[in-house]
């Protein structure tokens, strides 16, 4: 007897994917309420690290999970976005928003610059590249005069934000933090599910029969990285601001392991995965630390159990049991 296909009716595709929007309308709403409740409940500067680790991840799940380039040296856009903002905002004077933005600006130059090298070479290889590159960046940022070598740069200003609201309050940086963050998960959702995201998406799934069909990969590829290392720097930039501070942790590749933890825990491939991987890291980093250097065995206990119970990471695994992506 023949196999029969079951193909799902337009009018049933069609209701789905308006199930789904309206799924991710709701989050994004829950989202919203939650960020405006939070700091009367938690700490502000500690919500502002989740938030800014929390796009730091986003940004690197844009490339790993949706480009399929899994890259070990993100901390350099991150680190190196963080001194240039540091030092536009305490050598330079600019206001927050305009260090912020040469933080992004810097960080998608250091992203066309890598990123041109590195998709030339595939799989471990593309990932060997980026670390190198990465590693160089971490050197250049210990010996460079401006960065302040070991100390980095102390004391950076918040200053006014457009020159009239000062950011010295946490709450007010806070709620400058959430809109920004908002305002950045709302872009890299529109690119997912953009015409561009449904193409790179294509190339990850298959690339030579993308190539067969006219995409043109690499263009894709390089592109995304940029936008990648873009919405990394601008995280980078945030954080400098927040604890007016730049310094080698930040540029550092354990910083690069600790995105690629918090992406993969949270659930890769997923548009809200990463910001519960970054809530999860950060809440141990912050609530574990009385046991000090065993912190970092217990959330390398935490990915192993994640690798091997749930590989598709916390919400990969609501969007399982729920049949709806998230």
């Amino acid at each position: 007897m023949a196999n029969v296909a079951i193909v799902a009716s337009p009018e049933k595709s069609i209701a789905m994917r308006g199930d789904v929007k309206s799924l991710h309308r709701a989050i994004f709403i829950a989202i919203a309420a939650i960020l405006i409740v939070a700091p009367f409940v938690l700490y502000p500067v500690f919500l502002m690290k989740v938030l800014c680790f929390a796009l730091f991840a986003l940004a690197f799940n844009l490339l790993l999970g949706y480009g399929g380039l899994l890259s070990f040296g993100h901390a350099a856009f991150f680190g190196m976005a963080g001194y240039a903002a540091a030092h536009a905002a305490k050598v330079w004077g600019l206001t927050p928003e305009l260090s912020i933005l040469f933080g992004m600006l810097v960080g998608a130059g250091l992203g066309l610059a890598v990123g041109a090298l590195a998709i030339r070479r595939q799989g471990i290889y593309f990932s060997m590249i980026t670390l190198a590159l990465a590693q160089m960046v971490f050197f250049f940022c210990l010996q460079a005069s401006f960065t302040g070598g070991e100390d980095g740069i102390q004391g950076v200003p918040r200053g006014n934000l457009f020159g009239l609201v000062s950011l010295a309050d946490d709450r007010v940086m806070y709620m400058f933090v959430s809109v920004v963050f908002l305002a950045a998960l709302a872009l890299i959702y529109r690119i997912i599910h953009s015409p561009f995201g449904q193409a790179l998406k294509a190339i990850r799934d298959n690339e030579p029969r993308a190539i067969s069909l006219g995409f043109r990969a690499a263009q894709y590829k390089l592109a995304t990285f940029v936008l990648s290392a873009s919405l990394a720097g601008l995280a980078g930039g945030m954080k400098a601001l927040v604890f007016q501070l730049a310094s080698l942790t930040d540029v550092h590749w354990s910083m690069s392991g600790e995105v690629v933890l918090m992406t993969l825990v949270g659930g890769m491939g997923t548009v809200f995965g990463p910001i519960v991987g970054a809530l999860v890291m950060v809440a141990m980093q912050n609530y574990l630390a009385q046991f000090g250097a065993w912190v970092t065995i217990i959330q390398g206990v935490v990915f192993v159990v994640c690798v091997l119970v749930f590989r598709e990471g916390i919400v990969g695994l609501i969007a399982k049991v729920i049949r709806r992506p998230l």
